[in-house]
């Protein structure tokens, strides 16, 4: 009403807000039970239960948990995103983390570390870059997140001696490598007892990144940048992908502006419909609706993480 000095436009909604409604839409009830907890105070026990339907008695994880695979048959990667999953709701540890260590170490090839894709997901559908070979062989990739979390929660087996000196002497190796590799050094480097070295391996790692341009530091210009092999045209990462919290060694590697840019460009990125976009190759639609959930949960996570205002 004219003269009346209150505004008539409709409240803009919150970024966290439109993400909720995004994911009451969209998500798998795992993705429902996250949201919950940790943005509107709901209970870890709900977020179990969820994870629950996706284990095999193997004591591994299959059923698409992670999107890009299908099928009904476990895997390091479905495996390493349940520990993910109970790491964030303080619920790493137990009989169900024993179990899935025997499963890691029946799985591991011959020097005791994880493949990326281990043969038995041969005849059930996979993302072309996610190749299945008969004979594979073990990968920082697959090894090094998982050793991190049971590090990071005290977790003791025996599968973890090896498989922590052969993340060492992977990481110790390193001249090249990809994006993704290198944030799974990091996730490894961020939580291995042995702190000196940990962080003498990240200040090398971090050098290696800037020196072959594994980061996108201006939103702006990142056509310019190289693209790993495998990698989806404008699939890069930013600061915030190697230190998604301000405690990870990651961080060491950018400066105040450079990580603010980074923050910037991420909640930027939040889309009409609330959710965030993938930024590796879509192969198959029902993935891409699995995975956005997935992305925007990390993203909200992240900003949380920095102190960014989710509404």
């Amino acid at each position: 009403m004219a003269g009346t000095g209150v505004s008539t436009e409709a409240p803009t909604a919150s970024s966290l807000a439109r993400a909720e409604h995004f994911v009451w839409l969209t998500a798998r009830v795992l993705e429902q039970r996250r949201f919950a907890y940790h943005f509107l105070g709901g209970g870890a026990d709900p977020v179990e239960t969820a994870l629950f339907a996706y284990l095999n008695d193997d004591g591994g994880y299959g059923h698409a948990l992670e999107p890009d695979l299908r099928g009904p048959v476990s895997q390091p990667l479905h495996t390493a995103h349940a520990l993910r999953v109970l790491d964030s709701i303080g619920r790493c540890g137990g009989l169900r983390v024993e179990r899935m260590c025997r499963y890691l170490t029946e799985v591991s090839t011959a020097d005791g570390a994880l493949p990326a894709i281990h043969p038995s997901q041969r005849g059930y559908p996979h993302a072309p870059f996610l190749p299945v070979v008969d004979a594979p062989r073990s990968e920082l990739l697959a090894t090094g997140p998982v050793v991190g979390l049971l590090h990071r929660n005290q977790v003791w087996h025996a599968w973890l001696f090896r498989a922590t000196d052969f993340c060492w002497a992977a990481i110790d190796a390193l001249e090249t490598s990809h994006p993704h590799e290198a944030e799974a050094a990091v996730a490894f480097l961020d939580s291995v007892p042995d702190r000196s070295r940990a962080e003498a391996a990240a200040d090398r790692l971090g050098r290696l990144v800037r020196d072959r341009r594994l980061v996108a530091l201006d939103p702006a210009r990142t056509a310019e940048l190289p693209l790993a092999p495998g990698y989806a045209p404008g699939e890069h990462h930013f600061p915030h992908h190697y230190a998604p919290t301000p405690g990870s060694l990651a961080r060491r590697w950018f400066t105040d502006d450079e990580m603010a840019v980074s923050l910037d460009h991420l909640a930027g990125q939040q889309q009409a419909d609330g959710g965030w976009p993938l930024s590796w190759r879509e192969w198959a639609p029902g993935t891409a609706l699995e995975s956005r959930p997935l992305v925007t949960i990390e993203a909200l996570r992240t900003l949380q993480a920095y102190g960014r205002p989710l509404g």
